[in-house]
């Protein structure tokens, strides 16, 4: 019993299933913020052209205002609106790259899932006290150990980078503003990039850590195993039980034709076989029911009470048995011994 309740198997496909419409799959935080920002760092290089007209635009134009422009506060709301237009014409399509990406990043670790699961309201997530304990247990202090180990890591680096390129600020102030932009675009570009690869490293390890944590929660007990088995492919004592009423009812049905047979053919003691022949529905008399041994009696008995003749033929009997299946026509290798049977039977019942 100790062995059964042990996690030791793999999860089946079925329960990989069944936790994936609950919501619960293998997510990396990393791995989609490597992608978000591979793809933001793509979109500002692209975009920076068109994002550095607007910026240039926007200065010129509070350089004209400041000469000309009396300080009122509709002009102080004209202000307010350009700038505000501007920058989301600055940002906006950075916003929705990022947007995008973000999406792109998700679907690529589970691809697409919709369930209301996660949203379902439930009482047990607002219980303070299991809130209390999960904020101040030891996965908690983990992942807030990782995290800060992975932020100091990334912005240490990039801040040594920062300080080597900051000694160029005095050479950098005599350019004019096109070459500043342009000089800022490329260091932070390199900053960028070295974070980024930092970033990746750790993404790889934490993206490996979630999906071997992932699987190894989902794993099952061999119990649980048996009865997911069971439960697909139907319990055996529930599947025997149809089975037998089945063949209760099967046996039955014919049973009740028994009585409508022209002959039992008998071998006398362990099979019995009931022949009905009718020559507009079928070329050849059919079997209506067979049996050995309790069954076979039975047949027996149903044919004396109706009135069926019952007559003795073992070799024949045993060949209807095994070669015919109820309500099958005789085969014709069968023809002359079932013929010599039914004239006998008519010759006697004066057909």
């Amino acid at each position: 019993m100790a062995d059964d309740a042990e996690k030791t198997e793999e999860p089946t496909s079925k329960k990989i299933e069944d936790a994936r419409k609950e919501g619960n799959v293998p997510k990396s935080q990393d791995a989609s913020g490597v992608g978000t920002l591979f793809v933001a760092i793509l979109a500002f290089l692209m975009l920076f052209p068109f994002m550095a007209d607007h910026m240039i635009g926007l200065f010129q134009y509070y350089f004209e205002i400041m000469g000309t422009t009396t300080i009122t506060s509709r002009s102080l709301v004209d202000i307010a609106v350009v700038t505000i237009r501007e920058f989301l014409i600055i940002i906006m399509p950075l916003a929705i790259a990022v947007a995008v990406a973000g999406i792109i990043a998700a679907l690529a670790q589970f691809g697409f899932l919709f369930t209301t699961k996660a949203i379902t309201p439930d009482l047990k997530k607002i219980d303070p006290i299991k809130g209390t304990k999960n904020l101040f247990s030891m996965k908690k202090l983990i992942e807030g150990i990782k995290i800060t180990f992975k932020s100091f890591t990334t912005l240490g680096v990039g801040f040594i980078f920062f300080m080597i390129f900051i000694k160029d600020l005095p050479t950098v102030a005599m350019f004019g503003l096109g070459d500043q932009i342009s000089w800022l675009k490329d260091k932070a570009l390199i900053i960028a990039l070295v974070m980024l690869l930092i970033i990746f490293i750790f993404a790889i390890i934490d993206l490996i850590i979630v999906r071997k944590q992932y699987f190894d929660g989902l794993k099952m007990s061999k119990q649980e195993v048996k009865d997911e088995m069971k439960n697909m492919e139907g319990d055996p004592l529930v599947k025997s039980k149809i089975r037998q009423i089945q063949m209760q009812a099967s046996r039955k049905r014919m049973m009740a034709e028994v009585p409508n047979a022209d002959v039992v053919v008998t071998n006398p003691t362990h099979f019995a076989v009931a022949l009905k022949y009718d020559a507009e529905k079928s070329h050849a008399p059919l079997v209506v029911a067979k049996g050995k041994d309790n069954v076979a009696l039975q047949i027996k008995k149903i044919a004396r009470e109706a009135g069926v003749h019952v007559m003795q033929d073992p070799p024949l009997a045993r060949a209807l048995y095994k070669e015919v299946e109820i309500d099958k026509p005789i085969p014709e290798a069968l023809f002359a011994a079932v013929a010599e049977v039914l004239a006998f039977v008519y010759k006697a019942n004066k057909k």
